[in-house]
């Protein structure tokens, strides 16, 4: 017991899916094949771009690097709703406080960084599109591994600090209605007061740091398409046909955090609410990453397709 009478809670309870616990089979079956296809798309493709001399640009380094991000993410998320899955039917399951605040730190870092290289790419596609003749002394490689390591460390410096402040906080509650742990869920299970308040401040901080590269994103994809507008129809294309799977990858990150806050806003306590939007935040980001760079990119996909045949072939 702290000194105010509260109980800092060692063990945490996840729903999860726990409402559609006569389905847990059906659910293990489905979430092991989507995780085998990210397993394997994502590596193909993260492959090509590395072993493609070709591919070795700013452009294809920033698309392995994200794509390899969101294969850490669906590493940390996969494996362990599996095994809540197999071992607890579905059910309630048992985590302990620390664990639960491990895959909340890296959830949350993960998903920052995720916006931050998405961000980059649309720097990137900015200054080819938009400055092509000062494009090569402007994006060096020196300077696109800087890019990289600063979309990374800011993240996992704010979620150091949140996990800190997060794991100060007595609980009044054990029970997170999720599948996975994220820091703003324990956050709210809280007690109150100040050391709260001063998470769920740093928490919004961490929320406009991660909004300001979006608007980033929109605004150079917004410059991009005026210069296209005054282009030839040729280049217009090309240049549209670049910038779309990374604006598909963009709106389909941000419509899942949208939908997850719009929920928590709403203070839903209904278990199937909070299956369906992890189940949207799970499956729908992590699946259409590899499908969208690995089809809509031409180069990619011209690679993608000529390893397939030849495999066929032999």
């Amino acid at each position: 017991m702290t000194s105010a009478g509260f109980n800092v809670t060692s063990s945490l309870t996840l729903v999860g899916f726990s409402s559609l616990s006569g389905h847990s089979s059906l659910l293990f079956f489905v979430f092991l094949l989507l995780y085998l296809f990210v397993l394997f798309s994502d590596s193909l493709v993260i492959y090509i771009i590395c072993s493609q001399r070709a591919l070795h640009r700013p452009m294809f380094a920033f698309v392995a690097s994200f794509l390899l991000n969101s294969l850490t993410a669906s590493t940390l998320i996969y494996p362990k709703v599996l095994s809540d899955l197999l071992l607890s039917g579905a059910g309630l399951v048992q985590v302990s406080r620390t664990l639960c605040l491990c895959q909340g730190f890296f959830v949350s870092t993960l998903g920052g960084a995720s916006f931050m290289l998405l961000s980059a790419m649309a720097f990137d596609r900015y200054l080819s599109i938009c400055h092509p003749m000062h494009y090569a002394v402007l994006v060096t490689p020196a300077k696109v591994v800087l890019m990289l390591l600063f979309c990374w460390m800011l993240p996992a410096i704010l979620g150091v600090v949140t996990t800190l402040l997060a794991s100060r906080l007595p609980l009044c509650r054990a029970q997170l209605d999720r599948a996975f742990c994220d820091i703003y869920s324990l956050v709210s299970l809280s007690c109150g007061g100040a050391a709260a308040q001063l998470s769920r401040l740093y928490s919004l901080l961490f929320t406009a740091a991660i909004v300001f590269p979006a608007a980033f994103l929109l605004f150079s994809y917004a410059r991009i398409l005026f210069i296209c507008l005054r282009r030839s129809r040729s280049f217009s294309s090309k240049a549209l046909q670049t910038c779309l799977p990374h604006l598909l990858v963009f709106f389909n990150y941000t419509i899942s955090v949208y939908l997850d806050l719009m929920l928590r806003r709403l203070q839903s306590n209904r278990e199937s609410d909070s299956t369906l939007i992890t189940s949207f935040l799970i499956l729908v980001p992590t699946v259409l990453n590899p499908v969208v760079y690995g089809l809509k990119l031409k180069e990619v996909f011209t690679h993608v397709k000529r390893l397939l045949s030849c495999r066929r072939d032999s």
